[in-house]
């Protein structure tokens, strides 16, 4: 669709799905400020040993999902078009961050069921939420 439809009126659960966009980007954050500020002396072995084998950019894709992605989310909430554009950022860093499961080696080997799992279900909710800032910019709620 295009920009130039007639704005159609907020849904109803537009707000609430909006806060949890909000919520689930600020746990993303708390999850980064406790992987990088935690002292891996006082992790078990084999997390001490996925926390050093991560690339820095692994750690910088995190950080551009989590904070762009909260950024964009209360923007969403704010009813914002811009909301879009960082919440596809955020989605793209959050690809970056996960790709080092798959094609590093030193991390590949180390990572759990769990830990993709969790992988698995952070992009789903990471897409959806770009999906619906992208629903909501095509319906007209956004300005």
């Amino acid at each position: 669709m295009d920009d130039h439809y007639s704005p159609r009126p907020v849904a109803g659960w537009f707000k609430f799905a909006a806060i949890a966009s909000v919520l689930f980007m600020a746990i993303g954050c708390a999850g980064y400020l406790a992987s990088v500020l935690t002292d891996p002396s006082s992790l078990p072995a084999d997390q001490r040993n996925l926390m050093a084998a991560r690339p820095i950019w692994m750690i910088a894709a995190y950080a551009i999902a989590v904070w762009i992605g909260l950024l964009g989310s209360v923007l969403l909430l704010m009813r914002r078009k811009a909301a879009e554009p960082l919440l596809l950022v955020s989605l793209i860093a959050a690809i970056f961050t996960f790709i080092p499961y798959a094609v590093v080696p030193a991390v590949s080997d180390l990572v759990t069921t769990n830990d993709i799992a969790v992988a698995v279900v952070v992009l789903a909710i990471t897409w959806t939420i770009f999906w619906f800032a992208r629903h909501s910019r095509q319906r007209g709620w956004l300005r």
